[in-house]
């Protein structure tokens, strides 16, 4: 009996042994995952294939180049470059390309803290006091939590205040979400992770009708532009944009 509790206690320590060691691999590698929850995004490289077809970086991940803020030399010091993402960390006013863009499609990801505004702004000029008088805006929001989300009219994806977005497409705040916005002629198409949510006429008697009845009948210039800047609005909120590419279209 002795020689068998014997055994039996070595194989019970034998086997405790084995069994305590995965707990403890799996807390290491826990340890390492949390160090990268949130993991580094690719520095906007882009593809061969991509080069061929005209895409062109608008951020190079690293620093503002190639941004200023709206009708300034600079890029504000409210927008900085965190882990590869230009971001709106403080005030700074809306940020604008120092390019000019006519026909063009525009790639891009932006997540948003909870219950944030923003937006993305094309053909904007400088002639006007603000980005959203002369440029139409792809919203960028938390519609989750956002008063704008009630309406589909101002919720994430629409062409705000004229054209909606379905529900059930942006992801929530703190998440990433993929944007194209084509704007060729008066033909302009927003897509948001992978899904075409709005699709307009800009100078159609729609559109014209829609402005008419919206705050921008107040802007003789708004939406008239065929050619101007991109624009990242400032909301007062924090919001992050990535791998920002764009490429013209004939």
């Amino acid at each position: 009996m002795t020689i068998l509790r014997a055994a039996h206690a070595l194989v019970w320590i034998c086997s405790w042994g084995t069994v305590s060691a995965t707990p403890a691999a799996a807390q290491d590698t826990s340890v390492r995952s949390d160090r990268h929850t949130t993991p580094a995004p690719r520095m906007n490289p882009l593809t061969s294939d991509e080069q061929q077809q005209g895409w062109h970086l608008l951020f190079d991940g690293k620093t503002t180049r190639g941004w200023r803020g709206f009708r300034q030399k600079a890029a504000p010091a409210g927008w900085q470059v965190v882990d590869g993402a230009l971001t709106r960390v403080g005030r700074a006013g809306d940020l604008i390309t120092d390019e000019e863009f006519g026909d063009f499609e525009l790639a891009l990801e932006w997540k948003i803290s909870e219950g944030g505004n923003s937006g993305i702004m094309y053909r904007v000029v400088d002639a006007d006091e603000a980005t959203y008088q002369s440029g139409p805006e792809m919203q960028v929001l938390d519609d989750a939590r956002h008063p704008d989300g009630r309406s589909r009219l101002t919720a994430a994806g629409a062409a705000y205040g004229l054209y909606p977005a379905p529900a059930g497409v942006v992801k929530p705040a703190g998440e990433w979400n993929q944007v194209r916005i084509v704007v060729k002629g008066g033909h302009v198409e927003h897509w948001l992770n992978g899904q075409k949510v709005v699709d307009y006429e800009l100078w159609s008697p729609d559109w014209k009708a829609r402005v008419a009845k919206s705050k921008f009948a107040q802007w003789p210039r708004y939406g008239l532009a065929k050619k101007g800047h991109i624009a990242l609005q400032d909301h007062g909120d924090w919001v992050a944009y990535r791998n920002i590419r764009i490429r013209t279209l004939p």
